[in-house]
């Protein structure tokens, strides 16, 4: 849930509160309690990755779709082989 910053048009009163995005913004000071707060934009926060790291193997492998083209097969030129893709 992101931290949003509001400020109270009427007697200058800031506070930073915890909501869901979904919430509508606040509208009552709490402090002079007259419906003048205003929601301020901020520069928002990065993202905070805890633990000891990210690695590949923590990823679930992707798998190649029908669609995707398999890549040919390739020999040296001199394959014996005369169905080679390398001596077409």
């Amino acid at each position: 849930m992101p931290t949003y910053e509001y400020e109270c048009s009427s007697c200058g009163h800031q506070l930073e509160i915890l909501q869901s995005i979904v919430e509508k913004p606040l509208k009552k000071c709490p402090e002079c309690e007259k419906n003048s707060l205003q929601r301020l934009l901020g520069i928002g926060a990065g993202v905070i990755f805890k633990g000891s790291g990210f690695y590949e193997t923590d990823y679930k492998k992707k798998e190649p779709s029908k669609n995707e083209s398999q890549p040919k097969p390739t020999c040296p030129s001199d394959c014996p082989n005369k169905g080679c893709p390398a001596n077409s």
